[in-house]
């Protein structure tokens, strides 16, 4: 019910170009970042926030697939390099942060509802499992 209206209303945007939102150039998309970051670093205080770049984000997430996948070739060939040695940078940053003793401890809920699944999900939990009809979740200290 909710795929048809969204495929309606995508339906209902004007047809200037192939893709849904326009052919928005890659510079066009660095000044939205630019100025989307320069926003959250003013409004947190936090210049440090400045230092975040496209090549950032690239870092996070090859980092972040070889926590979940432990695969180092499944990295490189989602990164597209030609040689392991390239992807070894996120398996030593993988094992830098999360070594034994970096904040190796989880906080726990328990959700009996969706309600309260959406709650948790909402406040940066993960979906781990079910059991006895109890939905359970983690998320860092």
């Amino acid at each position: 019910m909710h795929a048809q209206k969204l495929i309606d209303m995508l339906n209902s945007l004007s047809k200037k170009s192939k893709r849904v939102f326009g052919d928005i150039g890659l510079s066009s998309l660095r000044v939205t970042f630019c100025a989307s970051r320069k926003k959250a670093a003013k409004k947190l205080a936090n210049p440090r926030l400045l230092r975040i770049h496209f090549h950032t984000l690239r870092h996070w997430k090859a980092t972040m697939e070889y926590h979940k996948t432990k695969d180092p070739y499944y990295v490189k060939q989602l990164l597209g390099h030609k040689s392991l040695r390239n992807t070894e940078l996120y398996i030593n940053l993988e094992q830098a942060m999360f070594s034994e003793g970096y904040n190796s401890e989880y906080t726990t809920r328990i959700a009996k509802t969706i309600k309260g699944a959406r709650a948790l999900l909402a406040a940066g939990f993960e979906y781990i499992t079910e059991m006895d009809d109890y939905k359970l979740f983690r998320k860092r200290k």
